[in-house]
C-alpha cells in the first residue's frame, strides 16, 4: 500500500534477490554487530570493498571503499554509521581516486553525505591499523 518508498519496495526486492545465508559457526554465542549503518531509508548501502579483496583501494591495505546511492528520487542528508576504526575519511570517483576537496569530518553520529535524486556516492575510508 502506498508509494514505493513507503511500501519499501528496494529493501524487499534486496531481501529477495540477495537473501542472507547462515553459516555454522560453532557453538561459542556471538553478539550481535554490523559494520555500517545508514539513516535514511532512501540510502542504499550497495558495496562494501576492503583492500586487498581482488583490486586494492588506492592500493591501501588499510583502506575501504564504501559504495551508497540514493534510490527515492529525493534530497536527503544521511548519516552513515561504522564501527570499524576509521581514522579518514574522503570522497573518491569511480575509480577509488580521491576527489579534490573531498574529505569528509568525522564526527560522533558517522559520516554525513548528502544525495540529490539517484545520486551515487563512493566513500574511502582508511583505517587505523
Amino acid at each position: 500500500a502506498g508509494s514505493f518508498q513507503e511500501a519499501a519496495v528496494i529493501q524487499h526486492a534486496y531481501n529477495l534477490n540477495f537473501p542472507l545465508h547462515a553459516v555454522p559457526a560453532g557453538r561459542a554465542q556471538c553478539p550481535a554487530w554490523s559494520a555500517f549503518s545508514v539513516s535514511s531509508p532512501a540510502v542504499v548501502l550497495e558495496t562494501v570493498k576492503q583492500a586487498g579483496a581482488g583490486q586494492r583501494a588506492e592500493d591501501r591495505a588499510e583502506a575501504v571503499v564504501v559504495r551508497l546511492y540514493e534510490a527515492h528520487g529525493s534530497t536527503v542528508t544521511a548519516w552513515l554509521h561504522t564501527s570499524l576504526p576509521v581514522k579518514e575519511a574522503m570522497l573518491c570517483d569511480l575509480l577509488e581516486r580521491p576527489a579534490a576537496q573531498g574529505r569528509l569530518p568525522l564526527e560522533p553520529r558517522g559520516l554525513r553525505l548528502s544525495f540529490t535524486p539517484f545520486r551515487v556516492l563512493s566513500v574511502l575510508l582508511l583505517l587505523s591499523r
